[in-house]
């Protein structure tokens, strides 16, 4: 992948960029016949909420999405890059041309014109219409030019940017109706990819067919080869311990489990694809009113916690230490930018920390200072399952040892995406933010904040800013010492606390995928029998 993304149930709640979570795998049952004409049913824990991909940093949306909506380029799990609605390209730092492949139609039937690519770029780099991707895949002021003659969409970066064609090649591409009037894109209409919407009903399930027209997948993916579904069912699902149960019955062909439910499914050899994913992250709402905005109180907040206790409730043993907010695979910097600049455990100097900062425990064994009480929201995504509601629940208990009163919030993806994004009205959020590219991250850090900006914790980190414009104006791993830079600065200043990342299985019956930050249509295959 070479783009943000949050998944799902998974990475929780906010999904940037393009391509994957981590290292797609295959899942796969050995010299078992293939079989056309099938219905191909997964799972998802929340509904998506809209579906128009340039007005969504939904994980599941754009999961979804993918299903509905082509891209200029595809990625390959080695990171390569290969035809999809574009069959050729180039790229500077500023500048990307694209060479549209002939005879690509809408789901409609209507013929995708360089103008309508154009259209969609301009879209996103237009500040006006406050796309969440604006600053994540398209730089704000970026402009995109046609030549129709030519099949060619010319693409001017507002702003120097180091992955550049990654970002704008993953970008997801509707058709010119749908760019006229974008609530048919709410719906999932207007779009370029291999299957249409059949039925939505929301909250429930939503349906899609396959194109039968379609010839336009990555590289050389040919339109006629066996086992390709000609239905798709996506089922909302918000229980895992049902999605699981369903997928051993054979109810499920796919579905992404993050607790103690795999043991089980592992337990009775089903086949999985797995994903990477930056499950424990910890942000703080650095807004007028707020306890982080202190950064005292944030810093002794994570020193009271145990991170890899607590990594180890919220993923059952099952994940490792951060090494970074970018966790797709092949990562384009590998570096270390976390564990040795998180605050190390220690209660005693958390609570001496808050003593100095003058907040005092009250007979109630709450700490206050000035009259007002260290009361903390703690915005816990329901997405992240049975681990999810135990590590908040531990947090909560650390917590209140040194006499901080939190009280925890839930709510499903759209809802979190709601309070961060809108709202505000959170204190400190467990809702992780899984990106591609370092690149990504720029806007959730930095710049403006909702409702005009991504930047949803209001951070003002002047360490970061300045590494991150070095980085940008770099091509490619030449500038992955500017972004480890710019991400430590976050890690020290505790305005981000990635800490635990997870490999999460989708469990698979009766068909075979590739994962990535998702399931991959292009490669689902159904078995017979």
């Amino acid at each position: 992948m070479k783009s943000v993304r949050i998944t799902a149930a998974l990475c929780a709640v906010l999904a940037v960029g393009a391509t994957g979570c981590g290292p797609g795998r295959a899942g796969s049952a050995a010299n078992r016949e293939l079989a056309d004409g099938r219905t191909f049913t997964m799972s998802v824990p929340s509904d998506p909420g809209t579906l128009d991909p340039a007005l969504t940093a939904m994980s599941i949306a754009r999961g979804i999405g993918r299903f509905l909506y082509g891209q200029l380029v595809g990625v390959t799990a080695d990171g390569t890059m290969v035809p999809q609605l574009a069959e050729k390209w180039e790229a500077s730092t500023t500048k990307a041309t694209f060479t549209l492949r002939p005879g690509i139609t809408c789901a409609d039937g209507a013929p995708l014109t360089a103008g309508d690519v154009a259209a969609n770029i301009s879209f996103v780099g237009d500040p006006k219409n406050r796309s969440p991707l604006a600053g994540v895949q398209v730089p704000p002021g970026t402009t995109a030019a046609a030549d129709e003659a030519a099949r060619t969409v010319t693409v001017t970066s507002g702003a120097p940017d180091a992955f550049l064609l990654m970002n704008i090649g993953t970008l997801a591409i509707v058709c010119g109706e749908g760019m006229r009037d974008r609530r048919v894109l709410a719906k999932g209409g207007q779009g370029t990819g291999m299957f249409t919407v059949a039925e939505i009903v929301p909250g429930d399930h939503y349906t899609f067919v396959r194109r039968g027209d379609y010839a336009w997948g990555p590289g050389d993916w040919p339109r006629t080869q066996p086992g390709l579904p000609d239905k798709v069912v996506i089922r909302v699902i918000p229980n895992e311990t049902t999605a699981a149960n369903l997928v051993l019955s054979g109810q499920l062909n796919a579905t992404a489990v993050l607790g103690a439910d795999r043991l089980r499914l592992s337990a009775r050899k089903l086949a999985h694809g797995d994903v990477l994913l930056p499950v424990g992250q910890l942000w703080f709402n650095q807004s007028d009113g707020h306890p982080g905005q202190d950064r005292a109180v944030r810093r002794a907040l994570v020193q009271a916690l145990d991170l890899a206790q607590l990594g180890k409730v919220l993923t059952n043993s099952t994940g490792k230490p951060s090494r970074g907010m970018v966790t797709a695979m092949p990562r384009p910097c590998p570096g270390d930018p976390v564990g040795a600049n998180l605050p190390k455990h220690d209660p005693a100097a958390a609570a001496a920390a808050l003593d100095a900062a003058g907040w005092v425990v009250g007979p109630d064994g709450v700490r206050a200072r000035n009259g007002k009480p260290l009361a903390v929201g703690l915005l816990q995504p329901t997405t992240l399952g049975q681990g999810g509601r135990a590590a908040a629940e531990l947090i909560q208990r650390t917590w209140q040892k040194i006499g901080v009163r939190a009280d925890i919030r839930t709510g499903d993806g759209p809802t979190v995406n709601q309070v961060l994004l809108g709202t505000g009205a959170w204190d400190v959020s467990m809702a992780p933010v899984a990106f591609g590219l370092p690149s990504n991250a720029v806007p959730f850090v930095s710049g403006p904040t909702p409702p005009q900006g991504t930047n949803l914790a209001h951070l003002k980190n002047d360490g970061y800013t300045a590494a991150a414009k070095q980085a940008a104006a770099l091509s490619g791993p030449s500038s992955c010492e500017y972004w480890d830079k710019a991400e430590a600065s976050l890690v020290q200043a505790v305005d981000v606390v990635p800490y635990y990342d997870s490999v999460v299985p989708y469990f698979l019956n009766g068909a075979k995928v590739t994962v990535d930050y998702g399931v991959d249509p292009f490669s689902i295959r159904m078995f017979a029998g």
